[in-house]
C-alpha cells in the first residue's frame, strides 16, 4: 500500500457505520490549495448547538472539554480521536485529516454557557478530541476567539498541542498564567524526525516542540510534556531522552499514554505499519497485544491509558524513574477558581 505524502493515514478505510458506497461530487466542502497528487484539505462549517462536553471517565484528568474543530490536519496516524469521524459518515482514515469541521460559533456558545445563572467554573480542557492549534487555525482563529472569552471571564483551562502556532497567543496566555489560570502541555512522541514525518506529518518537528516548551516556560506559563502515545518497539526507546530534554526546556510535569487502538484504528495502524515498517509490524503488534490482554485494544478503565502485563509494567517503571530523575514530578500549580467573573453577554464590540 502506497503512502500519501504529507498525510498520516495510508487509506480511507470505511467507518464502522457506513452502509453506502462513495462517489465524487461537489458537496459544499471548501478545499484549500494543495500540490497536485495530494489529498486536499477541505473544511465544512458547523453551527454547533453546544460547545462544552462533560466527561465522567475516571482515567481522564478533566471533567469538561471544548473542541473548536472536528478532525485534525496534523494527521497523526495513531490518534485515538480518529474513530469519532465515523459519526459524521466519514472515514477515520484520510477523511479525519482532510475533511475537517470548523465551529465558528464556538466562542459565542462558550460565552453564553459562562453567562448561565449559577455557573460554577471547572477547568476546561481545550482540544481533547482535536488539536486547537492545528494548521487551519491560522486562518479560522476559532481557538484564539475562545481564549479571548476565557480571558475576559478569568476562567481556568488547560490544553495539549503539537503545534508551534501556540506561540501566536503568548500575549493572551502569559497574563492568564500569571493569574494561575493556564496549564499548557506539549505532546512529543519521538525524537526521530524521519519517524515523526510518517507518524504525525503536519505537526511541528520534535525539536521545534521542545523550543515551544521553552518559550512557554520563559513566558511564565506552566508547561508539561506528554509522551503520547508510547508505541512499543518504535518510539519507547526515546522516552527517557524526551523527559530529559523537556526538563531542560522548562517542563515541570510529565505524563504518558500507552498506544490505544480503538475501533477502526486497529486496521488503520496495522496498514500504516505494513506500509512504512513491514519488517517490524508483527513485533510491534505482538507487544501491543501482550500489553492489551491479548487484543489490540483494551477499553477497561484503569488499564486503557497505561496497558497491563510485563512490557507495559516495564514502560511504567522506566517512566517513573526518569520522571523523578529529571524533576518532572513537581506537578502543575493548582488552577485558580476564585477569579471567575461572568463575561458580558455580547462581549466587547471594539
Amino acid at each position: 500500500m502506497a503512502a500519501y505524502k504529507g498525510r498520516g493515514a495510508p487509506s480511507n478505510l470505511p467507518g464502522r457505520f457506513e452502509s453506502t458506497l462513495r462517489q465524487a461530487e461537489d458537496d459544499g466542502w471548501m478545499p484549500t490549495v494543495e500540490e497536485e497528487g495530494r489529498p486536499a484539505t477541505m473544511v465544512r462549517i458547523e453551527q454547533a448547538k453546544s460547545i462544552l462536553s462533560s466527561n465522567d471517565s475516571p482515567d481522564v484528568p478533566f471533567e469538561v472539554s471544548l473542541n473548536p474543530y472536528r478532525g485534525c490536519e496534523h494527521g497523526c496516524v495513531y490518534c485515538y480521536a480518529r474513530p469519532s469521524h465515523a459519526y459524521l459518515d466519514l472515514s477515520p482514515g484520510l477523511d479525519f485529516e482532510t475533511r475537517l469541521v470548523a465551529k465558528p460559533n464556538a466562542a459565542a456558545l462558550l460565552r453564553a454557557a459562562l453567562c448561565t445563572p449559577g455557573y460554577r467554573p471547572i477547568p476546561i480542557s481545550l482540544g481533547s478530541n482535536t488539536d486547537l492549534y492545528q494548521p487551519i487555525e491560522r486562518d479560522w482563529r476559532i481557538s484564539r476567539e475562545v481564549l479571548e472569552v476565557l480571558a475576559e471571564a478569568r476562567h481556568p483551562f488547560s490544553f495539549v498541542t503539537k503545534s508551534a502556532l501556540v506561540e501566536r497567543d503568548l500575549d493572551l496566555l502569559a497574563p492568564l498564567a500569571a493569574q494561575g489560570l493556564v496549564h499548557a502541555f506539549v505532546s512529543i512522541t519521538t525524537l526521530d524526525n524521519e519517524l515523526a514525518r510518517k507518524l504525525e506529518p503536519r505537526a511541528a518537528a520534535p525539536q521545534r516542540r521542545l523550543e515551544v516548551m521553552r518559550n512557554l516556560s520563559e513566558a511564565g506559563i506552566p508547561a508539561g510534556v506528554m509522551v503520547a502515545p508510547v508505541i512499543p518497539a518504535l518510539t519507547d526507546k526515546d522516552m527517557e531522552q524526551i523527559l530529559a530534554l523537556a526538563s531542560e526546556a522548562g517542563a515541570r510535569s510529565a505524563g504518558y499514554v500507552f498506544l490505544r487502538l480503538p475501533h477502526e484504528l486497529k486496521a488503520l495502524f496495522t496498514q500504516w505499519l505494513e506500509t512504512h515498517y513491514p519488517l517490524k509490524a508483527e513485533h510491534v503488534l505482538s507487544l501491543i497485544r501482550q500489553s492489551r490482554d491479548g487484543r489490540e485494544n483494551d477499553p477497561r478503565f484503569g488499564s486503557r491509558m497505561s496497558g497491563s502485563g510485563q512490557f507495559a509494567e516495564l514502560i511504567a517503571q522506566r517512566f517513573r524513574i526518569a520522571k523523578a530523575r529529571y524533576g518532572l514530578d513537581q506537578g502543575m500549580p493548582p488552577h485558580r477558581l476564585d477569579l471567575f467573573r461572568a463575561p458580558t453577554a455580547q462581549g466587547n464590540l471594539f
